[in-house]
């Protein structure tokens, strides 16, 4: 396929650049998808999915079966004093996958619709005409194609050549330090738990006194938890269980980590792996080999996420939950709403923009626009996390309603209206926030 006979370009082929290149093919869409490195490739990520993102993409179901996948019903959730909550769904909640695996399966699910791959072209440039888009490679090469989906993440070229992103401030994207290491190295005591933190502070201490005598009670223990998290809700702290290797890592809002964090970053990891340890939670050591510091978006999507022939998805458009840091849902539903507008639109650039933006408010703009308002009303207080997971205790019907959402059984329409009829204190935030943006 040459340049020529191109009518989409996808620049990046991870979950959003598949999504969209599988999307546009099966449209019968001629598309090039081109990234960095070859598949299967790792990636660094907590490599946790909302259980919703099977009715929203039923192609899935089947296609999972060809990799190893883990599926949750109860979250573990503690807050910046210790308090904490366990929540059960009364089915299948939490997706989790390896990227290195799932990746991999979503680009061969775009070639097996038609959708051709090239690898190896490290982009460096990109350059729009009043016909087309250029996209220039490390060795020379150029791509040029009438439409382009910058699929290629959070350090997006495509986005910053073109003026569509001149970078994220640092209070728009959290450092995530994690490791994705064998159950054979490091082992999470309760694999069909997904344990959530907020507020780690690494450099806390245990006394022998404060270890719990048995790993269920290590996990439910407050008195040992409030020793190790801050007065502080700028952070958080995960343990991701998949089928043979185990997710552990502590994220902070960047500005934050640099104000506030004197520990370099896999000291941190190393220290809350010991941490866990402590507590009965985890068996074995962090292996440092094993660990990788990334960045996540998290000020909310672009404020133009389409211009000229260029539409963003992903992490380069800025599609993660700012709360949750879940960004995989987010960047397959950009993805797949992208190569609707394309296609909606008959491939008139200007057309394509209108459509994209209007089907991404429609399904996920609220959304995602709710996080960036939820995380900054939490984190700027510990003690609103605290009632939160009280909240969780107390209130079924509200956690029956994000569970519902988590499991796609509602839309977040519909859950945002439950949520804020029965939160009014969260309800007033919001339309203050509202007010004052647009004063």
């Amino acid at each position: 396929m040459s340049s020529q006979e191109i009518d989409v370009l996808v620049v990046g082929a991870g979950p959003a650049g598949a999504t969209a290149a599988r999307e546009l093919a099966r449209a019968g869409k001629r598309v090039r998808m081109i990234d960095r490195v070859p598949f299967p490739r790792n990636k660094p990520c907590g490599g946790g999915i909302s259980m919703r993102v099977i009715p929203r993409f039923p192609y899935l179901a089947d296609a999972l079966l060809r990799i190893a996948t883990h599926q949750l019903s109860r979250l573990y959730l503690e807050g910046p004093d210790g308090r904490y909550a366990i929540v059960t769904s009364d089915a299948p909640a939490a997706l989790m996958i390896r990227r290195i695996e799932f990746d991999a399966l979503l680009v061969a699910l775009a070639q097996e619709a038609g959708a051709e791959f090239v690898s190896g072209f490290d982009v460096i440039q990109a350059r729009q005409t009043d016909q087309a888009v250029e996209i220039v490679a490390r060795d020379g090469r150029t791509f040029s194609a009438p439409l382009v989906v910058a699929a290629d993440g959070v350090h997006s070229i495509v986005t910053r050549r073109l003026g569509m992103n001149r970078g994220w401030s640092a209070d728009a994207v959290a450092l995530d330090m994690m490791e994705e290491t064998p159950r054979a190295q490091l082992r999470d005591v309760d694999p069909s738990t997904l344990w959530v933190a907020y507020g780690y502070q690494a450099d806390s201490k245990y006394s022998n006194a404060e270890r719990a005598e048995t790993a269920e009670n290590a996990m439910l223990s407050a008195s040992a938890a409030s020793a190790a998290f801050q007065r502080s809700a700028q952070g958080y702290a995960y343990i991701f269980p998949k089928r043979d290797h185990v997710n552990i890592g502590i994220g902070y809002v960047l500005s934050h980590f640099r104000q506030h964090v004197d520990a370099a970053p896999y000291e941190l990891q190393r220290s809350f792996v010991a941490m866990l340890r402590d507590r009965g939670i985890v068996e074995g050591e962090s292996v440092r080999d094993n660990f990788t510091p990334f960045i996540i978006p998290v000020g909310g999507p672009l404020r133009r996420p389409a211009i000229g022939r260029v539409l963003a998805v992903g992490d380069a458009g800025g599609f993660v939950n700012a709360f949750t840091a879940e960004g995989i849902f987010y960047a397959m539903v950009s993805g797949q709403l992208a190569a609707r507008a394309l296609v909606q639109s008959g491939g008139e650039p200007r057309a394509a923009g209108a459509v994209y933006r209007a089907l991404i408010d429609h399904e996920i703009g609220i959304e995602l626009r709710d996080s960036v308002l939820i995380q900054r009303y939490l984190f700027a207080d510990h003690r609103r996390i605290a009632q939160v997971i009280d909240g969780a205790r107390r209130e079924p019907k509200m956690t029956r309603l994000i569970l519902d959402l988590a499991m796609g059984r509602r839309s977040y329409r519909s859950v945002r209206r439950g949520l804020l009829a029965r939160a009014p204190t969260l309800a007033w935030h919001f339309l203050w926030e509202l007010v004052r943006k647009r004063r």
